[in-house]
């Protein structure tokens, strides 16, 4: 435990530097950073890459698996604007992911009901189908209205009550997904378009099945630019006032502030990102079905901004990497992952109630409610 305790310390003073460090530094330590990210698909050894990369013998290979990361960093940064700015638990986010994921599907695959019936209705050529570019519009447009319906009449509730709706709408979007026969029903939708771009030299599309790295860098570049506009958004009026909703609702309001209208930007704008990994999600895959988007993957989500650092982006970043890394790392200890993973999730929870890398408002407040208890248990 104390070597925890210790590297959380650490973590710590590295941040404290970080935020005193000259502005030309931390702009040379960040492209420092990206390059390295975008050559992580070639660093393919030990401590980084997957211990496994037989897929014969059930292993995934290291691009699949950096992949993954990313979309889950997407989703994090988005759920970390419902959670970490807003304050808002959001415990049915997998269904924004899985509108995301279908949208694409719908409307870009030549196989799905809809692009059919939108032939046959429009006279359109047999085959036809949407372009994936004006895909990515649609599904950020559905998450948008999801958001948007879903949040208008829940968003008045607070707490538990509020978490209990958004599962249910979760757990309804999958239902929904599953028995309707215009999404596929159980056996889902295949033939999802990909990003457009030129044949490589073996005379395959750019983006195939082979190639994974090219996915991981397309991700890691719509990443980057979700962080800079959060960021963005952040800083300006609109994160302020969410910040003010998630200290104190009734004093926000108090001051001027329109709770209601802010937390439903960020509902909305929660649920656009998490649109934008599933369809990244459901292109690379080239199949998507309901099964796939079952709730417990938003209490995954939920996870990894709370284990990171909820109302800090680094750290929901981290979360998301750590908890999709480290179960593909010892993949080889099959039977033992869910056990570990709990006592790990235990063990930080204890030692790191605020998370790896914390909001710095929120690792003050938990300490002086330490300093508090710690002074109320002396008094008796």
């Amino acid at each position: 435990m104390s070597i925890l305790t210790n590297a959380f310390k650490g973590m710590d003073v590295v941040r404290d530097r970080w935020v005193g460090a000259p502005k030309w530094v931390q702009l040379v330590a960040v492209l420092a950073m990206v390059s390295f990210f975008f050559y992580l698909p070639y660093l393919n050894v030990l401590p980084f890459a997957y211990i496994r990369t037989d897929l014969s013998s059930g292993g995934t290979d290291w691009s699949s698996v950096l992949f993954l990361c990313v979309l889950y960093m997407i989703v994090a940064v988005g759920l970390n604007v419902v959670i970490g700015l807003a304050g808002l638990l959001d415990l049915g986010y997998v269904g924004f992911y899985a509108l995301g994921a279908y949208s694409v599907a719908l409307f870009g695959s030549r196989e799905s009901v809809v692009t059919q019936k939108i032939a046959s209705t429009f006279g359109l050529s047999e085959g036809w189908a949407v372009p994936f570019a004006a895909c990515i519009p649609i599904a950020l447009a559905f998450a948008l209205v999801a958001g948007v319906i879903l949040g208008a009449p829940t968003l008045r509730l607070r707490g538990d009550y509020l978490a209990i709706v958004t599962m249910g709408f979760g757990e309804i979007i999958r239902i929904i997904l599953r028995n309707s026969d215009w999404s596929g029903g159980p056996s889902g939708v295949i033939g999802i378009p990909r990003p457009p771009g030129p044949e490589d030299a073996a005379g395959r599309p750019f983006f195939n099945g082979l190639d994974v790295e090219r996915w991981y860098w397309f991700a890691l570049v719509v990443l980057i630019i979700l962080i800079l506009a959060v960021r963005r958004l952040e800083n300006s009026r609109v994160g302020r006032s969410w910040l003010a909703i998630r200290e104190d609702e009734d004093a926000a309001s108090v001051m001027g502030v329109h709770a209601f209208k802010f937390k439903l930007w960020a509902f909305a704008i929660g649920a656009t990102l998490g649109a934008m990994s599933g369809l990244l999600f459901a292109s690379k895959q080239g199949i998507v079905e309901p099964n796939g988007f079952a709730l417990n993957l938003s209490f995954l989500f939920v996870a990894m901004v709370v284990i990171g650092g909820s109302g800090n982006m680094v750290g929901a970043l981290l979360g998301a990497f750590l908890i999709t890394y480290l179960p593909e790392r010892f993949r080889g200890f099959a039977e033992w992952r869910p056990f570990a993973f709990g006592v790990a999730l235990v063990a930080v929870m204890v030692l790191r109630p605020q998370g790896l890398v914390p909001n710095r408002r929120r690792a003050r407040e938990l300490e002086d409610r330490k300093q508090q208890a710690e002074e109320a248990a002396a008094d008796a």
